[in-house]
């Protein structure tokens, strides 16, 4: 099935000293992202250790090496990770590769949200997967704009049905960040974008077919793991 951020049965506890941004004070892995548009550095969490170690891995391996940004829309976010895209025909529809495995959700909440700049993990929806586990290989970069006093409302009432209560400092982020609420506790970000943002932005702008796939390929050459 395809693999779509749609919209909690494993979930991290995590602990710690908070920055003045509210996220955790953790030594960071860094991976750039090299693309046919520019550089993206991403770094990664520690209080995510599966998904963290993982994507690490597959960038050493050259999974991501050739694989395309195949699912982008504005306002929202951009997906890569799809190994069937590697040298797909245009207009194929994408979205259904992985590595035949899935990882178990690491929600890691008030720490770990999807502000704008966040790197989460895709997933099969929940009625196939009910566990909410992560693809082993297709992620995501959140675009999002920034939220209106009146969709927060609504927003955080969804959430609140599901048990999740966003903090001020969250609240913050998204109405001055900007970011995708609606998607807290439901999929597992497990790092960010701290170089680059003027590319996903480039990258999230560009024209698409029905499916969301750029009508000119957006390549990632190669992931490097810095540190």
């Amino acid at each position: 099935m395809k693999l779509k951020i749609l919209f909690i049965l494993i979930a991290v506890l995590c602990f710690g000293t908070l920055s003045v941004e509210g996220k955790k004070k953790e030594k960071r892995h860094i991976v750039r992202i090299e693309t046919s548009v520019g550089n993206i550095r991403v770094a990664l969490s520690d209080d995510t250790p599966l998904h963290s170690k993982n994507f690490m891995k597959l960038a050493k391996e050259g999974f991501y090496d050739s694989t395309l940004f195949h699912r982008c829309i504005k306002d929202f976010m951009i997906q890569g990770g799809d190994p069937d895209s590697r040298g797909a025909e245009p207009g194929k529809l994408l979205g259904e590769g992985g590595t035949g495995y899935t990882i178990p959700a690491e929600f890691c909440l008030p720490y770990w949200y999807h502000w704008r700049g966040a790197l989460a993990a895709a997933r099969e929806p929940d009625d196939v997967n009910p566990e909410q586990a992560s693809s082993g290989c297709q992620f995501y970069i959140v675009y999002g704009k920034k939220q209106a006093a009146a969709d927060m409302r609504k927003v955080r009432a969804m959430l609140e049905e599901k048990g999740i209560e966003l903090t001020p400092q969250m609240v913050d982020d998204y109405y001055m960040r900007g970011g995708t609420p609606h998607l807290d506790g439901q999929y597992t970000v497990f790092g960010e974008v701290i170089e680059g943002m003027e590319v996903v932005k480039s990258i999230q702008q560009v024209e698409t077919d029905e499916n969301n796939r750029p009508l000119k390929d957006i390549v990632i050459r190669r992931m490097v793991v810095e540190q």
